[in-house]
Protein backbone atom coordinates (compact mmCIF):
# COMPACT_ATOMS: atom_id res chain seq x y z
CA UNK A 1 0.00 0.00 0.00
CA UNK A 2 1.41 3.18 -1.08
CA UNK A 3 2.46 5.41 2.01
CA UNK A 4 2.24 9.44 1.71
CA UNK A 5 3.63 11.36 4.57
CA UNK A 6 3.81 15.39 4.88
CA UNK A 7 1.60 18.23 4.73
CA UNK A 8 2.00 18.79 1.59
CA UNK A 9 2.04 15.35 -0.29
CA UNK A 10 -1.56 15.08 1.12
CA UNK A 11 -3.15 18.26 0.94
CA UNK A 12 -2.07 17.80 -2.93
CA UNK A 13 -3.23 14.31 -3.31
CA UNK A 14 -6.44 14.61 -1.58
CA UNK A 15 -6.66 17.71 -3.83
CA UNK A 16 -5.69 15.66 -6.82
CA UNK A 17 -8.77 12.95 -6.15
CA UNK A 18 -5.84 10.17 -5.76
CA UNK A 19 -7.23 7.10 -4.41
CA UNK A 20 -6.66 7.20 -0.86
CA UNK A 21 -8.09 4.49 1.78
CA UNK A 22 -7.20 6.36 4.96
CA UNK A 23 -5.49 9.52 6.80
CA UNK A 24 -3.89 9.25 10.03
CA UNK A 25 -3.59 12.39 11.86
CA UNK A 26 -1.39 12.61 15.09
CA UNK A 27 -2.95 12.81 18.37
CA UNK A 28 -2.80 16.77 19.37
CA UNK A 29 -1.74 18.05 15.98
CA UNK A 30 -3.49 21.23 14.80
CA UNK A 31 -2.89 24.10 13.05
CA UNK A 32 -4.64 25.67 9.83
CA UNK A 33 -2.70 23.03 7.33
CA UNK A 34 -3.97 20.21 9.83
CA UNK A 35 -7.08 21.35 9.47
CA UNK A 36 -7.19 21.74 5.84
CA UNK A 37 -6.14 17.83 5.70
CA UNK A 38 -8.91 17.38 7.98
CA UNK A 39 -11.92 19.35 5.43
CA UNK A 40 -10.36 17.78 2.21
CA UNK A 41 -10.58 14.30 3.57
CA UNK A 42 -13.90 14.79 5.16
CA UNK A 43 -15.35 16.23 1.90
CA UNK A 44 -13.39 13.35 -0.16
CA UNK A 45 -15.03 10.25 2.27
CA UNK A 46 -11.77 9.51 3.02
CA UNK A 47 -11.50 7.86 6.52
CA UNK A 48 -9.49 9.75 9.32
CA UNK A 49 -8.05 8.34 11.93
CA UNK A 50 -6.02 10.12 15.11
CA UNK A 51 -3.25 7.67 16.24
CA UNK A 52 -0.02 8.55 18.28
CA UNK A 53 2.67 9.75 16.67
CA UNK A 54 4.52 6.77 17.84
CA UNK A 55 2.43 4.69 15.58
CA UNK A 56 2.77 7.31 12.59
CA UNK A 57 6.62 7.34 13.02
CA UNK A 58 6.20 3.34 11.45
CA UNK A 59 3.77 3.78 9.00
CA UNK A 60 6.26 6.46 7.41
CA UNK A 61 9.74 5.00 8.48
CA UNK A 62 10.12 8.12 9.95
CA UNK A 63 9.92 11.25 12.08
CA UNK A 64 9.39 13.61 9.47
CA UNK A 65 5.95 13.12 8.66
CA UNK A 66 4.23 16.81 10.46
CA UNK A 67 1.43 14.65 12.14
CA UNK A 68 -0.23 13.33 8.77
CA UNK A 69 0.63 9.91 7.18
CA UNK A 70 -2.10 8.89 3.90
CA UNK A 71 -2.33 5.16 2.93
CA UNK A 72 -3.26 4.92 -1.01
CA UNK A 73 -5.72 2.75 -2.13
CA UNK A 74 -5.54 0.32 -5.10
CA UNK A 75 -8.19 2.01 -7.29
CA UNK A 76 -11.23 4.80 -6.40
CA UNK A 77 -14.44 4.25 -3.96
CA UNK A 78 -17.95 4.20 -6.16
CA UNK A 79 -20.82 6.19 -4.75
CA UNK A 80 -23.35 3.79 -3.75
CA UNK A 81 -26.34 5.75 -5.22
CA UNK A 82 -24.53 5.62 -8.81
CA UNK A 83 -24.74 1.70 -8.80
CA UNK A 84 -27.68 0.82 -7.02
CA UNK A 85 -30.43 2.28 -9.07
CA UNK A 86 -29.26 -0.03 -12.29
CA UNK A 87 -27.77 -3.53 -10.41
CA UNK A 88 -29.48 -6.48 -10.29
CA UNK A 89 -27.29 -8.19 -7.47
CA UNK A 90 -24.90 -6.46 -4.92
CA UNK A 91 -22.35 -8.12 -2.58
CA UNK A 92 -22.48 -6.17 0.70
CA UNK A 93 -19.74 -7.46 3.06
CA UNK A 94 -19.62 -6.84 6.55
CA UNK A 95 -16.25 -6.82 7.89
CA UNK A 96 -14.23 -8.86 6.15
CA UNK A 97 -10.70 -8.12 6.89
CA UNK A 98 -8.53 -10.41 5.40
CA UNK A 99 -7.39 -8.70 1.76
CA UNK A 100 -6.98 -11.90 0.44
CA UNK A 101 -10.34 -12.80 0.76
CA UNK A 102 -12.09 -9.11 -0.26
CA UNK A 103 -9.94 -9.93 -3.43
CA UNK A 104 -10.84 -13.42 -3.97
CA UNK A 105 -14.48 -11.92 -3.51
CA UNK A 106 -14.22 -9.10 -6.03
CA UNK A 107 -13.18 -11.42 -8.41
CA UNK A 108 -15.68 -14.35 -7.92
CA UNK A 109 -18.88 -11.35 -7.96
CA UNK A 110 -17.07 -10.21 -10.65
CA UNK A 111 -17.32 -13.34 -12.62
CA UNK A 112 -20.64 -14.23 -11.12
CA UNK A 113 -22.19 -11.03 -12.45
CA UNK A 114 -22.13 -8.59 -9.42
CA UNK A 115 -23.03 -4.93 -10.74
CA UNK A 116 -20.67 -4.05 -7.34
CA UNK A 117 -19.05 -4.72 -3.77
CA UNK A 118 -20.31 -2.65 -0.62
CA UNK A 119 -17.20 -2.40 2.43
CA UNK A 120 -17.85 -0.70 5.42
CA UNK A 121 -15.15 2.21 6.30
CA UNK A 122 -14.28 0.67 10.23
CA UNK A 123 -12.57 -3.12 10.73
CA UNK A 124 -12.90 -4.10 7.50
CA UNK A 125 -10.01 -4.98 4.60
CA UNK A 126 -9.80 -1.43 2.09
CA UNK A 127 -8.58 -1.84 -1.53
CA UNK A 128 -4.86 -2.06 -1.15
CA UNK A 129 -2.37 -3.35 -3.88
CA UNK A 130 -2.89 -7.09 -2.20
CA UNK A 131 -6.34 -7.19 -2.81
CA UNK A 132 -5.98 -5.98 -6.70
CA UNK A 133 -3.51 -8.67 -6.85
CA UNK A 134 -5.71 -10.98 -5.27
CA UNK A 135 -8.47 -9.79 -7.32
CA UNK A 136 -6.23 -10.64 -10.54
CA UNK A 137 -8.01 -7.91 -12.41
CA UNK A 138 -11.68 -7.87 -11.31
CA UNK A 139 -11.43 -4.50 -9.82
CA UNK A 140 -10.77 -2.89 -13.09
CA UNK A 141 -14.75 -3.59 -14.11
CA UNK A 142 -16.07 -4.33 -11.05
CA UNK A 143 -17.01 -0.81 -8.49
CA UNK A 144 -16.41 -1.04 -4.58
CA UNK A 145 -18.23 0.93 -2.54
CA UNK A 146 -17.06 2.07 0.98
CA UNK A 147 -20.49 2.99 3.34
CA UNK A 148 -19.89 4.24 7.02
CA UNK A 149 -22.48 2.18 8.12
CA UNK A 150 -23.66 -1.36 6.89
CA UNK A 151 -27.19 -0.99 8.83
CA UNK A 152 -27.94 2.18 7.56
CA UNK A 153 -26.98 0.98 3.93
CA UNK A 154 -29.23 -1.99 4.14
CA UNK A 155 -32.00 0.35 5.02
CA UNK A 156 -31.44 2.53 2.31
CA UNK A 157 -31.56 -0.53 -0.23
CA UNK A 158 -34.61 -1.89 1.13
CA UNK A 159 -36.14 1.25 0.32
CA UNK A 160 -35.03 1.13 -3.07
CA UNK A 161 -36.59 -2.33 -3.56
CA UNK A 162 -34.09 -5.02 -2.90
CA UNK A 163 -33.77 -8.03 -1.46
CA UNK A 164 -31.71 -8.89 1.22
CA UNK A 165 -29.94 -12.01 1.63
CA UNK A 166 -27.36 -12.93 4.70
CA UNK A 167 -25.37 -15.89 4.78
CA UNK A 168 -25.58 -17.27 8.11
CA UNK A 169 -24.71 -20.96 9.59
CA UNK A 170 -28.21 -20.61 11.73
CA UNK A 171 -30.08 -19.62 8.34
CA UNK A 172 -33.64 -21.73 8.01
CA UNK A 173 -33.62 -21.49 4.01
CA UNK A 174 -30.77 -23.43 2.03
CA UNK A 175 -29.41 -21.87 -0.43
CA UNK A 176 -29.76 -24.17 -3.07
CA UNK A 177 -33.48 -24.06 -2.70
CA UNK A 178 -34.17 -20.44 -1.67
CA UNK A 179 -36.44 -18.42 -3.99
CA UNK A 180 -34.35 -15.52 -5.29
CA UNK A 181 -36.29 -11.62 -5.34
CA UNK A 182 -34.52 -9.08 -7.00
CA UNK A 183 -32.82 -7.04 -6.92
CA UNK A 184 -30.29 -8.56 -4.53
CA UNK A 185 -27.96 -7.71 -2.12
CA UNK A 186 -26.04 -10.65 -0.72
CA UNK A 187 -24.71 -10.54 2.39
CA UNK A 188 -21.67 -11.97 3.97
CA UNK A 189 -20.01 -11.93 7.22
CA UNK A 190 -16.35 -11.49 8.55
CA UNK A 191 -14.31 -14.14 9.12
CA UNK A 192 -14.20 -15.90 12.55
CA UNK A 193 -18.44 -14.37 13.74
CA UNK A 194 -20.14 -14.36 10.52
CA UNK A 195 -22.66 -11.72 10.62
CA UNK A 196 -23.07 -8.83 13.56
CA UNK A 197 -26.20 -9.31 15.35
CA UNK A 198 -27.82 -5.93 13.83
CA UNK A 199 -26.93 -6.57 10.29
CA UNK A 200 -28.76 -10.41 10.43
CA UNK A 201 -31.67 -8.88 11.96
CA UNK A 202 -31.73 -6.43 8.58
CA UNK A 203 -31.61 -9.62 6.45
CA UNK A 204 -35.06 -10.70 4.76
CA UNK A 205 -34.01 -14.11 4.96
CA UNK A 206 -31.28 -15.99 5.98
CA UNK A 207 -29.59 -18.82 3.71
CA UNK A 208 -27.10 -21.11 4.95
CA UNK A 209 -25.17 -23.79 3.02
CA UNK A 210 -25.46 -27.05 4.74
CA UNK A 211 -21.82 -28.80 6.09
CA UNK A 212 -21.24 -32.54 5.74
CA UNK A 213 -18.30 -32.72 7.96
CA UNK A 214 -17.57 -31.63 11.11
CA UNK A 215 -16.87 -27.92 10.44
CA UNK A 216 -19.41 -25.70 11.01
CA UNK A 217 -18.65 -23.36 8.05
CA UNK A 218 -16.77 -22.41 5.34
CA UNK A 219 -13.87 -19.43 4.12
CA UNK A 220 -15.45 -16.62 3.63
CA UNK A 221 -14.50 -16.27 -0.20
CA UNK A 222 -15.57 -20.05 -0.62
CA UNK A 223 -18.91 -19.61 0.28
CA UNK A 224 -18.93 -16.44 -1.89
CA UNK A 225 -18.35 -18.35 -4.45
CA UNK A 226 -20.91 -20.99 -3.99
CA UNK A 227 -23.79 -18.33 -3.47
CA UNK A 228 -23.05 -16.27 -5.73
CA UNK A 229 -23.03 -18.65 -8.63
CA UNK A 230 -26.01 -20.39 -7.24
CA UNK A 231 -27.57 -16.78 -7.47
CA UNK A 232 -26.67 -16.96 -11.43
CA UNK A 233 -27.74 -20.29 -12.16
CA UNK A 234 -31.09 -19.65 -10.16
CA UNK A 235 -31.82 -16.13 -11.93
CA UNK A 236 -29.44 -16.09 -14.69
CA UNK A 237 -29.08 -19.25 -15.99
CA UNK A 238 -26.46 -21.74 -16.15
CA UNK A 239 -23.25 -20.08 -17.42
CA UNK A 240 -21.71 -20.80 -20.95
Amino acid sequence: MPVLYGVHPVVEALRAGRPLDRILVAKGAGGTRIQEIIDLARRASVPLRFETRDALDRLATSAAHQGVVALGAASKYADLDAVAGKAKLLVILDGVEDPHNLGAIARTAHAAGAEAIVIPERRAAGLTDTVAKAAAGALEHLPVVRVTNINRTLESLKEQGYWIYGLDERGTELYNEVKWGTPTALVFGAEGHGLHEQVRKKCDILVRIPMAGQIASLNVSVAAGVVLFKWRESFVGQPE
